[in-house]
């Protein structure tokens, strides 16, 4: 059976829709800049940070547009992102998530963890700290009838979300499963990157000779997957072809140094799609800009056979946005099948990984057929995902 895509949605520093993403990024804008996160006098970092005004106004206005909430509210920064999205990919589709045969999958890491913050929301309980609990304030609000699932796997959240979701329609559990990836920039995230010393001074370079680090970003995405191939009234149908995970069993934060685990999860990606590394058109790396991660996925490309494949990593536009990176990054690489369109790699500009990589430093059109998605996160974990042109 064949998994379609259906409409996406993306919220980022960079705006509040998945074209508008495209726009900002083929204008060559960025939306990391430096900001002061916690206490007056803490270190200022560059971050990708979500106008949060403008997301106040555009939550009420799809509020006052759908009048689909069942849920009466309040509603957190994150809760309100993951509504809008919602609500914005299911805009012009065919998918009724009301209905019995509709799933609704949460990708994040940390869920509402401004609620740690002292009088943040006073009015929410800290229960909403919990996932499954951000989870059901959503399934509320939409009315779906269906357990909400989670799926929080540090950075490879958003691709396993994805996978899982095309995999429960394959078993026949649901006919539509909307993915939707959040997660938000606070003192907390930051301080954590910031005792790993994985945080730039600058704005992230992946795979560049000069990178040091990653810039976070707060953001939300939502794709939609059917078994429908008319559920999102376009033309050009994508499928997910196949995908895998894996982990590397070598250490509890830094990747493996052969890339052995990324490899595994690509191969199994590529055997259940059917295709070989020849088949792929443009490749989605992961690329956080640390030295070790992109080094990593140099060597895995190199030893799949993928590194003539065009390469870029959307970071250097809105930084690593955890859970929701893998939604996210898949959204736009959706983008670049159906309009035959790849995106320069921001911040790259000198080769700096020793396996030789195809990276994009500039903006072109080709036709994809096929893409391949890949991510990387703490505890080893790797996921591949393959979306294919019908």
């Amino acid at each position: 059976m064949d998994i379609f895509v259906g409409n996406t949605n993306i919220i980022s520093s960079l705006g509040f829709s998945t074209s508008g993403h495209c726009r900002r990024i083929k204008a060559g804008q960025t939306g990391v800049r430096i900001h002061s996160c916690g206490n007056p006098g803490s270190l200022s970092v560059p971050l990708s940070l979500i106008d949060t005004r403008q997301l106040a106004q555009r939550f009420q206005v799809s509020l006052d547009r759908d009048r689909l909430g069942l849920h009466p509210g309040p509603f957190t920064r994150l809760e309100k992102m993951h509504i809008l999205s919602i609500s914005e990919a299911l805009k012009d589709s065919g998918i009724n998530i009301r209905d019995s045969r509709t799933l609704l999958v949460l990708s994040t890491t940390k869920g509402n963890i401004d609620l740690l913050e002292k009088n943040r929301y006073p009015e929410i309980g800290p229960e909403r700290l919990y996932l499954w609990k951000l989870a059901e304030v959503l399934r509320t609000f939409f009315g779906n009838p269906n357990k909400p699932l989670v799926v929080s796997n540090a950075c490879i959240s958003g691709v396993l979300a994805l996978i899982t979701g095309s995999r429960l329609i394959q078993a026949g559990r649901f006919d539509h499963v909307i993915v939707t990836g959040g997660d938000l920039v606070t003192e907390f995230v930051v301080s954590g990157f910031q005792s790993f010393r994985a945080l730039s001074p600058k704005p992230c370079k992946p795979f560049d000779l000069s990178r040091d680090g990653l810039s976070l970003g707060e953001g939300c995405a939502t794709v939609a997957l059917s078994r429908d191939p008319s559920a999102d009234g376009l033309s050009e149908k994508i499928i997910v072809a196949g995908g895998a995970s894996s982990n590397d069993a070598h250490h509890i934060s830094g990747p493996s140094r052969t890339g052995e685990g990324l490899v595994l999860a690509i191969r199994g990606a590529l055997n259940e799609a059917a295709l070989t590394p020849s088949d792929i058109d443009y490749l989605s790396a992961h690329g956080t800009a640390t030295e070790y991660n992109d080094e990593m996925e140099a060597r895995a490309f190199s030893r799949s056979g993928l590194e003539s494949v065009p390469v870029n990593s959307f970071k250097g536009y809105f930084g690593h946005t955890l859970g929701a990176a893998g939604v996210i990054e898949s959204a736009l690489a959706i983008e670049s099948l159906r309009k035959n369109e790849l995106f320069r790699s921001a911040g790259f500009e000198t080769p700096g990984t020793s396996q030789r990589l195809n990276v994009l430093t500039d903006h072109g059109t080709k036709e994809v057929g096929c893409c391949l998605k890949t991510a990387s996160g703490f505890g080893g974990c790797n996921g591949a995902i393959v979306f294919k042109k019908m």
